[in-house]
């Protein structure tokens, strides 16, 4: 059933006043005023690498999405994992809600402070929290990397069901083999319902295909009940290590032999012809590590091409799997009521393993990694290999995009939006307007007619949103000008509508602010701060207010990232 979707929202949000109570009662799945949720995050997934972003993996499901959706192809996530994750759920900053930096890298002076906890807080109400008490089924599979202990899991905050991995990364195989090994034994830390597994299902054979079998089976379970659901199916892949099934790596076989320059090329001129970058956009300059393609041995070569055959398949069977929950939402007469909202929750993943695990300062968890993974070209992709992306192919990941996760450019920060909701028109309609992750809370607690709590819920003190709902954009309706700061890792921006003010220590940046015009230098290839001071003065004061209000610490000790 198709329904003028803004009618409905706009009476949705209308009735917000309403009791939960009530509200409850006339909760239905098919109710086009209380529309199903299906959230869809990828970890590591570059700007490009879909096929209706410019990408020539083959990604059918995603981009028959984009089709009938709006592509988001201005949309800013955070630099890295769980800041976007904390900003995805809450609609505040991460540095309110405990994810002022990640867990794994707390600097010594960032310890036991407010916003640094490494998990969500007690000030951080979820949007699975409001919506499972407005009548909601909540649903989570798949990477969770907001808190790892029993008080800190998806059960906690407002996740009725979930099978989660709790940290950033692991094995993509039933062997339970942590990306960050401190000993050799170590298990990554999965849970179901809030309890940790000692081993995985029997049917878990890849990380994509059972989260999507999961998320199936959730909601299958509770599809007659008359409830609408939220469901968050939190792929684990493209993040390294770099793995995937056989049949999907030789799907891929030889189609990146003539290397990662070539492709860059192939892909930009395929963003320009879709109309995602200006005709004149120029490449994003290389990484300080990045190697020109015909300057590497053919060792190196044949290594770095299938590392990259192992990263489509990855994206591919994330494709699949995501299909096959659309599938089963179409067979059962769910879809036509379903909001479906995807995104990457960074950019590509550029850095190597010396970067992520440097052996001088992690030498007991380098010694690890080293001696229990199979380093070898014949085994990259199999369980018990350890492959990164890298910076090469990353650079390819968003050809116009400066470097990548980890990093406020926009190669770490922007990546591939889409959002479809039903009866909306136009479809396949292209949004270029400055989207943050902080709104999609805001915008599906209105879709849902829910009411965010303020400052006050369930007798704790809690922190406001700051993202704002964007149904006036898709509206078409003028908006003002945005304003974002954000940092992590100590390294910092601020973006006022087009303008860019960058801090980035060497060989990344100068060590001082740069300053950017992302209307004719996407790239940001141009450091304008010496030609526009008081351009740079402006912004800087912006900077300042933002760190302010989010009792930003800058870290005294950076590892790796």
């Amino acid at each position: 059933m198709r329904v003028p979707f803004f009618r409905t929202a706009l009476a949705a949000a209308v009735g917000m006043t309403a009791s939960l109570a009530v509200v409850s009662v006339q909760a239905a799945s098919s109710d086009p005023a209380r529309p199903n949720i299906l959230l869809v995050v990828a970890d590591d997934m570059g700007y490009a690498d879909l096929g209706s972003f410019g990408s020539e993996i083959e990604t059918p499901n995603l981009d028959s999405l984009a089709a009938s959706g709006v592509q988001l192809t201005n949309f800013q996530a955070m630099p890295a994992c769980s800041p976007t994750r904390a900003a995805l759920l809450t609609g505040a900053d991460p540095h309110q809600v405990g994810l002022g930096n990640m867990a794994e890298e707390t600097a010594p002076n960032q310890e036991g402070k407010k916003g640094y906890e490494g998990y969500l807080n007690d000030r951080a109400v979820t949007i699975a929290s409001l919506l499972r008490d407005a009548g909601y089924d909540t649903y989570l599979t798949g990477k969770w990397h907001l808190g790892k202990t029993e008080q800190t899991g998806p059960d906690q905050r407002g996740f009725e069901h979930s099978f989660s991995l709790l940290s950033g990364g692991a094995s993509h195989y039933p062997d339970m083999k942590p990306a960050y090994a401190p000993t050799p034994d170590a298990k990554a830390p999965y849970a179901q319902d809030g309890k940790r597994l000692d081993a995985l299902p029997a049917d878990f054979s890849y990380s994509s295909q059972y989260y999507a079998d999961r998320m199936i089976r959730y909601i299958a379970a509770d599809k007659d009940s008359g409830r609408p659901f939220f469901g968050m199916l939190a792929f684990t892949a493209p993040h390294w290590p770099l793995q995937a099934p056989e049949a999907a790596i030789a799907k891929y076989h030889g189609r990146y032999d003539a290397g990662y320059d070539a492709l860059l090329e192939a892909r930009l001129n395929k963003q320009k012809a879709l109309g995602l970058v200006p005709q004149d956009a120029e490449p994003a300059a290389r990484s300080p590590k990045g190697r020109a393609w015909d300057s590497l041995s053919p060792e190196e070569r044949q290594r770095e091409a299938r590392a990259m055959e192992i990263y489509a398949a990855m994206v591919d069977q994330m494709d699949a799997n995501t299909g096959r929950v659309f599938d089963y939402l179409r067979q059962n007469g769910l879809y036509d009521n379903t909001v479906v909202i995807f995104i990457s929750d960074n950019g590509a993943e550029g850095h190597d393993l010396d970067e992520t695990w440097p052996a001088d300062q992690f030498p007991e968890i380098r010694k690890v990694i080293d001696e229990t993974n199979d380093f070898s070209y014949a085994h990259m992709g199999k369980p018990g290999s350890y492959t990164f992306l890298g910076p090469n192919w990353s650079r390819v990941s968003a050809p116009t995009l400066s470097l990548f996760k980890g990093f406020p450019t926009e190669g770490g920060t922007r990546t591939a939006g889409i959002i479809r909701i039903p009866g909306a028109d136009p479809q396949g309609k292209k949004l270029d307007q400055l989207v943050s992750v902080k709104d999609f809370a805001p915008t599906l607690l209105e879709l849902a007619g829910v009411k965010h709590p303020g400052q006050q819920y369930k007798g704790r003190e809690v922190v406001p949103m700051t993202g704002t709902s964007i149904i006036p954009l898709l509206k078409g309706e003028k908006v003002a000008e945005r304003t974002q700061g954000g940092e992590l890792f100590g390294k910092r921006f601020v973006r006022k509508g087009d303008w860019k003010l960058v801090h980035m220590p060497k060989p990344w940046g100068t060590g001082d602010w740069q300053l950017f015009n992302l209307q004719s230098d996407m790239a940001e290839r141009h450091d304008l701060s010496a030609k526009e001071p008081g351009k740079v003065a402006e912004l800087k004061k912006v900077w300042d207010q933002y760190a302010q209000e989010n009792h930003v610490i800058l870290p005294d000790h950076v590892s790796g990232y």
